[in-house]
């Protein structure tokens, strides 16, 4: 038996065994502080930046961000459409010839009757716009036509170019045919308006009968000298009285003395009052 070294069983390092770890207390973990709700300001913002911006960009979208949306959604409205075409195309790949041809003579028929409708509604239009134009000529040319047959009708007063006619005879007798045929020449030279002695309009429908002492025009007994006062045009309507055989070569065989005087303005303001007609009713032209 052996001794083992008196040193190496005195001596603690030398023990090759390792020493035990002192004891040591447990850590206690502190308890967690509560954690704040996220508020959006600018302590937050400096805080988190990049949730502060997403959250802008959420509740406060930019001009650029609208244009992107808008176009986003004609896109998918472009989509939408061009699903349904696809469909409908797909619905004539399916026809038969005849029926496509039958679909086409539809279509071309529904387009002749919308091209007629245009033009039906554009030829409203133009009459519309130029409705009121056309009253107004149409106003116009009833008023002038009013008035001439007013004129030669004798319920208007006139006044205008012509001559003056004076016939003077002895005891005023004068002969009812040279009278009437005066005043049928005076008409066929174009007389538009007569009146004699200042009193009586001579229309179509004027009487003429012979009475002591002078004549009697429309149950006025009128008496020498004669004036008559004739609108027309005086260059026409002189010729027409001294032609050879004529009013005043008639008057003068008669003893009588004829005087005539172109005037620019002879008036005639003698009026006739309108009659109606018992017998003679307006016709529609057929």
């Amino acid at each position: 038996m052996t001794d083992r070294p008196t040193d190496a069983m005195d001596d603690p390092s030398q023990d090759p065994r390792p020493a035990p770890e002192p004891a040591t207390e447990p850590v206690r973990e502190p308890a967690p502080e509560p954690v704040p709700e996220p508020t959006v300001g600018p302590e937050s913002a400096g805080a988190d930046p990049a949730g502060h911006r997403l959250r802008r960009a959420l509740l406060q979208p930019g001009r650029g961000q609208v244009v992107v949306a808008v176009l986003l959604a004609v896109l998918g409205a472009a989509a939408v459409t061009q699903v349904r075409i696809a469909g409908r195309d797909d619905d004539y790949a399916g026809l038969r010839q005849a029926d496509l041809i039958q679909a086409l003579n539809g279509l071309q028929a529904a387009s002749r009757r919308t091209e007629q409708d245009i033009a039906d509604l554009q030829a409203t239009r133009d009459s519309l716009s130029h409705s009121n134009d056309k009253t107004a000529a149409a106003l116009q040319q009833a008023r002038e036509e009013l008035t001439s047959l007013g004129v030669l009708a004798g319920t208007l007063a006139a006044h205008g170019p012509g001559v003056r006619i004076t016939v003077t005879v002895p005891d005023s007798h004068l002969s009812l045919n040279l009278l009437l045929d005066g005043i049928e020449e005076l008409r066929d030279a174009g007389a538009e308006a007569i009146e004699i002695n200042d009193s009586v309009r001579v229309v179509a429908q004027t009487s003429f009968e012979s009475a002591s002492g002078g004549v009697d025009v429309d149950g006025r007994v009128l008496t020498s000298p004669y004036t008559i006062d004739v609108i027309g045009d005086p260059a026409t309507l002189t010729p027409a009285l001294k032609f050879p055989g004529g009013f005043v070569d008639d008057i003068s065989l008669d003893e009588g003395k004829v005087s005539i005087k172109q005037s620019q303005d002879i008036r005639v303001t003698s009026l006739r009052k309108v009659t109606q007609p018992r017998y003679a009713e307006p016709s529609n032209p057929d």
